[in-house]
């Protein structure tokens, strides 16, 4: 008999290492997890424990290990058919207990016998309420405020501290059997309307119709009624802001092409400003005089038909007179002449500069 027992009690222990095991079985582990796996999305800190321990609580419930740490599967006798199989899944939990610590509390936790042990004491330190962490609850309640996020963003915040603070101190429930009295729904109903004040005093003040309107209608909705009313009312003010900005971004482009056309403009008068100011100040390298250059000048070029005055000495190209014009004034002679006549010549040029700046 003990001869046959041997192979038997070998098949066992193999079936139980996960040759043969059920995947619905306490004991089965994944071909691909390891002990320094992190499963959760927060490492287990001073302020978190809540947190962590209800994203721990969902992954071994997935995994199907969370007997193991609550207690519900105690550790079997060694010589036992499930002593390896517990001590392989133990070990894999202390793996990933310790992967999602906190260095700092990690090594002080590390040297626990059994998983078990590890997460009644981090509940033992982080789990238990505390004043101070109750009064940061209560104070963070009070202080948080939309500031400008969005209806959504400033609801999901304030529901997750107030998750937190009733995990920290839960409301009383009746235990009474057959209670009449239902303090439990009342109790609930009290919460509702604490809660839905606190979600109406942290709105922006452009929420402050919609908050009055709420607070005036009889009865008074619940939380989740008055939150869609408040999204709600976000949405139409957006949609209404958005179909505003389109004609004023239309009117804002016309003006900008009407300013861009006048600055054109402006523009070219400046150039052309300009170019005769530059020619106005220009000097003649051959006569010494301002207005033209040397190729222009009328002493080296000639004067043409047009111009009715005294020929300087030059090379004339046109004679504007072949024989001597008579003076239109006889008072005068022909050297006086000569000096009235460019006397206004100069004078309606300077006219013409003048007009044209």
């Amino acid at each position: 008999m003990t001869g046959s027992s041997g192979p038997k009690d070998d098949s066992s222990l193999g079936e139980n290492l996960g040759m043969g095991i059920d995947h619905s079985s306490l004991f089965y582990i994944h071909p691909f997890d390891f002990p320094k796996q992190l499963h959760v999305n927060e490492v287990l800190t001073d302020n978190n424990y809540v947190n962590w321990s209800q994203e721990m609580k969902n992954f071994l419930f997935a995994k199907n290990k969370f007997e193991f740490i609550n207690g519900t599967i105690k550790k079997p006798e060694k010589g036992s058919a499930d002593y390896m199989p517990w001590m392989r899944c133990d070990a894999m939990l202390k793996g990933w207990l310790t992967t999602t610590i906190e260095k700092n509390i990690r090594n002080n936790v590390k040297y626990a016998s059994t998983a078990s042990e590890m997460r009644s004491d981090l509940r033992e330190r982080f789990g238990k309420e505390t004043s101070p962490r109750a009064y940061e609850l209560k104070r963070k309640i009070a202080v948080i405020r939309q500031d400008g996020s969005s209806v959504s963003t400033y609801f999901t915040n304030l529901r997750s501290v107030w998750d937190q603070a009733t995990s920290m101190q839960p409301f009383p429930r009746c235990s009474c059997k057959g209670c009449s009295c239902d303090i439990g729904k009342r109790v609930n109903e009290f919460q509702e309307k604490e809660r839905l004040y606190q979600f109406l005093m942290g709105l922006d003040s452009d929420f402050n119709v919609i908050k009055t309107q709420i607070l005036a209608t009889k009865p008074t909705p619940d939380l989740s009624a008055a939150y869609h009313l408040v999204a709600k009312d976000e949405r139409q003010r957006m949609i209404s802001t958005e179909k505003r900005n389109q004609p004023e971004s239309a009117a804002f482009k016309a003006f900008q092409r009407r300013e861009g056309s006048f600055n054109k403009e402006r523009n070219y008068q400046k150039i052309v400003k300009d170019n005769r100011e530059t020619k106005e100040y220009e000097t003649c390298t051959f006569c010494g005089r301002n207005g033209h250059k040397k190729e222009g000048c009328f002493k080296l070029v000639g004067y043409p038909e047009w111009w009715h005055g005294k020929k300087e000495k030059g090379k004339p190209k046109t004679v504007a007179c072949a024989e001597p014009c008579p003076i239109p004034i006889p008072e005068l002679t022909n050297e006086q002449y000569q000096i009235f006549v460019k006397h206004f010549l100069v004078q309606a040029t300077m006219r013409g500069y003048k007009r044209g700046a």
